[in-house]
């Protein structure tokens, strides 16, 4: 199936040197669990990045973005356990944004995803999100070994609520403008898909800004509700 809901928390991140061990078993232990248990969070996933940075990619996927300012999900913000206390100190270079999911295409879950985090120029936001809807990620889609091509678009009134477990970051998140997702059952195949269909060219002949970021990542885990 497409991305569950109608809106994802994106996270990349970076650990601190000597921290990747401790980072992924609370992750998998702890975190994603945790996360997943608030009401209207549907799945979590992480992933490990294969090429491209940072070096950790995490996709919550929840019922509504109004999910990602709720009472219950602001009360864990609020309240981390010791564990997540000692683990968020160690993230470098977050980027964390709540989106609306604008279109969701496939069936199933992809090992591989690909990541673009890109915006639009200020005349071309509706051109680009008219190509990227109609054309390009269905075509995406369509391709052998394809099982995923999304576009979500950040909400920063739902991103940028100052809560306690900010304040344990070493600064402040970056956010996204939009991400693209394109994902599969091989790196080659999602690679060459983007490749085809998203690149740099592509997306500035149809209205994107030139600060493009690209990375490719691997399935580690995934939880649904």
């Amino acid at each position: 199936m497409p991305l569950a809901g109608s809106a994802v928390l994106a996270i990349r991140n970076d650990i601190a040197p000597g921290g990747d061990a401790e980072f992924d078993h609370w992750h998998t232990t702890e975190h994603i669990p945790e996360r997943v248990s608030v009401p209207g969070f549907l799945r979590g996933r992480r992933y490990n990045a294969i090429a491209g940075n940072p070096t950790y990619f995490t996709l919550y996927e929840t019922d509504t973005v109004a999910v990602l300012q709720s009472p219950a999900y602001l009360a864990r913000l609020n309240a981390p356990t010791p564990w997540t206390a000692k683990c968020i100190q160690l993230f470098r270079n977050n980027r964390r944004t709540a989106c609306r999911t604008t279109v969701s295409l496939g069936a199933g879950m992809g090992g591989v995803l690909a990541t673009l985090e890109l915006g639009p120029l200020a005349d071309g936001e509706d051109s680009l999100r008219a190509w990227l809807t109609s054309t390009a990620l269905p075509a995406a889609a369509e391709h052998a070994g394809i099982v995923g091509a999304h576009l979500c678009e950040a909400d920063v009134e739902m991103t940028i609520a100052r809560t306690a477990e900010k304040k344990l970051l070493d600064k402040p998140d970056e956010l996204a403008r939009w991400v693209v997702m394109v994902e599969g059952v091989g790196p080659e195949i999602v690679e060459g898909t983007v490749r085809d269909l998203l690149d740099a060219e592509h997306l500035a002949r149809h209205g994107a800004a030139p600060d493009i970021s690209l990375a490719l990542y691997r399935l580690v885990y995934a939880l649904s509700r």
